[in-house]
């Protein structure tokens, strides 16, 4: 458990940033800005909470959630890294890597007119080496005000070259994904992890009506979530991403899921932003790789 006291010492701002202790013991970071507000756990630098002024929370968060050692939180933006997925070659090493449940450190903080700034370091150590043999280094600078803004790092800092996937596996909220629309892939190859990793190709926009998983690859435009429900637009612009990953576990997966309640399906979606697949990305010794996204929202009729 970090030292709470010694963290809003040395990186604590009187009515921006406070540390706190969340639920089993989880060092939170919580963020207050005339523009918007939001919560962040140190374990996995996942964004937990990011509500701008007038709006309401603009991420989904399970009540269900675990915070756990060891366990991905549901819900939020975790985390994907090193590898997206199954590891290609150890079945037993953890779904996704080991970035999203392990622990990061604060580099800096900042807060000016615009929003809050937060830079956090991925804490290596026998773990993680034991999971990921290669030298490098991994940092997660975040901004929160009217917009959210993440620029995910990887610096290769060892002798041979690596190749890493990711994605940055944001959940939104929604009033009813049978309502909900995804814009902005239309054309797109896609692969369907619910059809025996077939290759499709997508024809409008992006509806629900079952289980979806698949991976786009070779996109680097934005995309959007479309809820009139909530009558507004959530955009999703991009940099360093060839992939986009949508995602929504229906009713029968979501009934093996503990820690997300049985209607959980129907208020959230994930459309996450990475390198996956086909589009991982090999860096070679000194080189760094930077995966930003910049999240909005506008209303719409």
């Amino acid at each position: 458990m970090p030292d709470i006291a010694a963290l809003n010492a040395h990186f604590g701002i009187p009515d921006a940033i406070h540390f706190t202790s969340g639920p089993n013991e989880t060092a939170i970071i919580e963020i207050r800005h005339p523009h918007a507000t939001g919560r962040v756990a140190l374990r996995g630098a996942q964004i937990l909470e990011w509500v701008p002024q007038g709006e309401e929370p603009v991420l989904w968060l399970s009540p269900c959630a675990q915070y756990a050692s060891g366990k991905a939180i549901r819900g939020g933006i975790p985390i994907c890294w090193p590898w997206f997925g199954a590891h290609p070659e150890e079945p037993t090493f953890p779904a996704h890597g080991f970035a999203r449940t392990h622990l990061w450190i604060v580099e800096h903080t900042d807060t000016d007119n615009c929003g809050v700034s937060v830079r956090l370091r991925l804490l290596h150590d026998e773990t993680t080496e034991a999971l990921w043999p290669h030298a490098c280094s991994l940092t997660l600078s975040l901004r929160i005000g009217s917009r959210l803004e993440l620029a995910l790092s990887t610096r290769n800092m060892g002798a041979e070259a690596i190749t890493i996937s990711e994605a940055l596996h944001a959940y939104f909220r929604v009033t009813d994904i049978a309502t909900a629309r995804v814009q902005g892939l239309e054309g797109a190859v896609y692969v369907d992890k619910t059809d025996q990793e077939r290759s499709k190709r997508q024809a409008g926009a992006i509806v629900f009506e079952a289980e979806t998983d698949r991976i786009y690859t070779g996109v680097n435009g934005e995309c959007r979530i479309d809820d009139p429900g909530y009558g507004r637009r959530i955009r999703i612009e991009k940099s360093g991403s060839g992939s986009t990953i949508v995602w929504n576990p229906g009713k029968d997966k979501t009934a093996s899921l503990s820690d997300m309640p049985a209607d959980g399906y129907r208020q959230m979606v994930c459309v996450e932003s990475g390198n996956a697949d086909r589009d991982a990305v090999r860096l070679l010794p000194g080189d760094t790789h930077t995966l930003s996204v910049a999240y909005t929202v506008e209303r719409i009729a």
